[in-house]
C-alpha cells in the first residue's frame, strides 16, 4: 500500500514537472513581448530622462526606439507627444497622441491620450474635431473636470465659428446685392449716355440736313435744285409719251394772268369793236349831208 502511494507521488510530480515545461513551450511570443515592454520601458525612462535635461534631440530618438521595440508601450508615443506639443510642433504631437490612444489597453491612458488630442484641435482652432475627442476622453474617464471644462469650450468656440460663419454668409449676400446693384446702376448710366450719344447724333443729323437744304449760308436754294434726282425720275416716268411741247404750252399762265394768246385775242377784239365803232361814226356823217344833183339848174 505503501508503495503504491509512492508511485502515485511520482507520477504526479512528473506530470507538474512535465506541465511547466509544455506551458513554458506554448508561450514563448508572450515571453517575448514582456522581454520587448521591458526593453521600451526602460528606453522610455531613459528618454525621459534626455528630456528633463533638456536634450530634445537625444530624447526623440530614444523614444523613438522605445517604441519600435514594442507596441505595447503607450507611454513612449504619449511622452513623445507631449514633447512635440511644448514645442508648438502640432501636427506631430497629435500622431503621437493618436497612436498612444490605440496603443493603450487601460482606460485611463486612452483618456489622456484624447484629452491631448483635443488640445491639439484646439491649437489649430478645429474645434467641431475638438468637441469629438474630449467627448471620447469622457467615455473613458466621465470624472474628470480639467476634460469637461475643455469640452464646454470647444463647444462655445464652434458655436462662435458657426454664428460668425452665418454672419460673413449674410454679409456676402448683403455685399452681392449692393455690387449687383452698382453694375445695374453703372449700366443704366451707359445706357443714358448711349441715349443722349444717339440723341445728340440724330440732332446734329438734322442739322446737316437743315444745313444741306438751306446752303452753306443758311439760304434757300432754287425750287429746281431742291428737287432730287430721284424727283426728276419721276416726273420723266410720269410724262413718258409727250415729248417736246410748244413754249407756249410749255410756259403754263400763272393765276390771275394772261397769256399771250388771250391777250392777242383781246387786241384784236378791241380793233374789232374799234372799227365798228368808226363804220358807224362815218355812217352817220353821211346820212347828215345834202345829196347833191349831178346837174345844176
Amino acid at each position: 500500500m505503501k508503495m503504491a502511494m509512492n508511485r502515485i507521488r511520482l507520477i504526479f510530480g512528473f506530470m507538474l514537472v512535465l506541465g511547466v515545461a509544455v506551458e513554458a513551450q506554448e508561450n514563448p511570443a508572450e515571453e517575448q513581448a514582456k522581454r520587448a515592454l521591458k526593453t521600451s520601458t526602460n528606453l522610455t525612462w531613459e528618454a525621459n530622462k534626455e528630456l528633463t535635461a533638456n536634450d530634445f534631440t537625444s530624447a526623440e530618438a530614444t523614444y523613438r526606439r522605445a517604441i519600435s521595440k514594442s507596441k505595447q508601450n503607450a507611454a513612449a508615443p504619449y511622452n513623445l507627444g507631449n514633447a512635440y506639443y511644448n514645442r508648438e510642433s502640432f501636427g506631430e504631437a497629435f500622431g503621437s497622441f493618436k497612436r498612444a490612444g490605440e496603443v493603450a489597453e487601460e482606460k485611463p491612458e486612452k483618456h489622456k491620450a484624447y484629452h491631448n488630442m483635443g488640445n491639439v484641435f484646439m491649437k489649430n482652432k478645429e474645434y467641431q474635431k475638438a468637441v469629438e475627442a474630449y467627448k471620447e476622453a469622457l467615455r473613458n474617464d466621465p470624472n474628470d473636470d480639467e476634460t469637461r471644462y475643455n469640452l464646454a469650450l470647444a463647444k462655445k468656440m464652434l458655436e462662435k465659428e458657426q454664428d460668425e460663419q452665418k454672419n460673413d454668409d449674410n454679409q456676402g449676400g448683403e455685399d452681392n446685392k449692393d455690387q449687383q446693384d452698382q453694375q445695374d446702376q453703372n449700366q443704366d448710366q451707359n445706357q443714358g449716355g448711349d441715349n443722349e450719344k444717339q440723341d445728340e447724333g440724330e440732332q446734329n443729323e438734322d442739322e446737316n440736313k437743315d444745313k444741306g437744304d438751306d446752303g452753306e449760308n443758311g439760304e434757300d436754294k432754287p425750287e429746281e435744285n431742291q428737287k432730287g434726282d430721284g424727283d426728276k425720275k419721276k416726273e420723266e416716268q410720269k410724262k413718258p409719251n409727250e415729248g417736246d411741247q410748244p413754249e407756249e404750252q410749255k410756259q403754263q399762265p400763272r393765276p390771275n394772268e394772261l397769256s399771250k394768246q388771250q391777250i392777242q385775242n383781246l387786241l384784236e377784239a378791241m380793233q374789232n369793236e374799234e372799227k365798228k365803232v368808226q363804220e358807224k361814226m362815218e355812217a352817220r356823217k353821211v346820212r347828215g349831208k345834202k345829196i347833191k344833183n349831178e346837174k345844176d339848174w
